[in-house]
């Protein structure tokens, strides 16, 4: 069983969250252009926006972007974006109830959170808020699991001191999963890589940013930061340690 609902479990993280977690590649603009033909004018929403990074992404392609956030302390760094990005807007909905005009968004994102929706509820919204021949997305930066000594040693990390790491595993999607909530309709995928250097306080960071970690005041929390300096220590290259993902982009219409 999740110890926390969804919506609460990122609350005492979103300074790390922001921080540490990886961005996404400015390269889904081009994906998507080529893919669905967008451009600067098209308002998108991202939906579960967090502290708003894969709204960047948009935003500085001139997009008009509506974040629908419903954990407070997230959407509060979310919104702070807006002085640099005028075209934000923040507001507190879900996915299965945005507050959205019915047709009034061209593309709507997720990044990172559709395991945590009510699928069905989610989809009819969106489909509900997207304007005829609009479009969604939904954008995971998997993390390499495997592959090298230091991607091997975080995934240890990850499964001797995740409080929950197993069972939220197991939300994930997989390919069939993601098809079949664009379906009847198609679904186009595409893999860009994505690459992350961290120091090693943002090693620290990019831990203790996922929810099923223990954090400063967990019994656990000592001997897992002296496991993670350990790591580092045994992996850091110049000071810096290199954490790959693959950025998987499915994208679709849902008429």
């Amino acid at each position: 069983m999740l110890e926390t609902s969804a919506t609460e479990r990122f609350s005492s993280r979103v300074e790390s969250y922001r921080r540490f977690r990886p961005h996404y590649p400015a390269a889904i603009v081009d994906v998507l252009h080529q893919g669905c033909g967008l451009d600067a004018t098209w308002p998108v929403t991202d939906v579960a926006a967090g502290t708003g990074l894969l709204a960047e992404v948009f935003l500085e392609n001139g997009n008009a972007v509506t974040a629908v956030e419903p954990n407070s302390p997230m959407r509060t760094v979310c919104a702070s974006l807006s002085a640099r990005y005028p075209r934000l807007r923040c507001v507190d909905g879900t996915a299965e109830a945005t507050g959205l005009a019915a047709q009034s968004v061209a593309l709507v994102t997720v990044g990172q959170a559709l395991h945590w929706f009510d699928r069905p509820r989610a989809r009819a919204e969106f489909a509900r808020i997207l304007r005829p021949g609009g479009w969604c997305l939904i954008a995971y930066n998997n993390r390499s699991q495997s592959g090298s000594p230091f991607h091997c040693a975080y995934e240890q990390i990850l499964q001797r001191y995740g409080t929950d790491y197993a069972a939220v595993a197991s939300r994930y999607l997989d390919e069939a999963q993601l098809r079949a909530f664009f379906a009847p309709g198609a679904m186009a995928c595409t893999t860009l890589v994505n690459v992350q250097t961290m120091d090693l306080e943002a090693l620290i960071g990019r831990i203790v940013s996922s929810s099923y970690m223990p954090q400063a005041g967990h019994p656990r929390y000592t001997a897992m930061i002296a496991d993670v300096e350990r790591m580092f220590a045994d992996h850091a290259t110049d000071g810096r340690v290199c954490m790959e993902y693959e950025c998987v982009l499915s994208f679709g219409q849902l008429g």
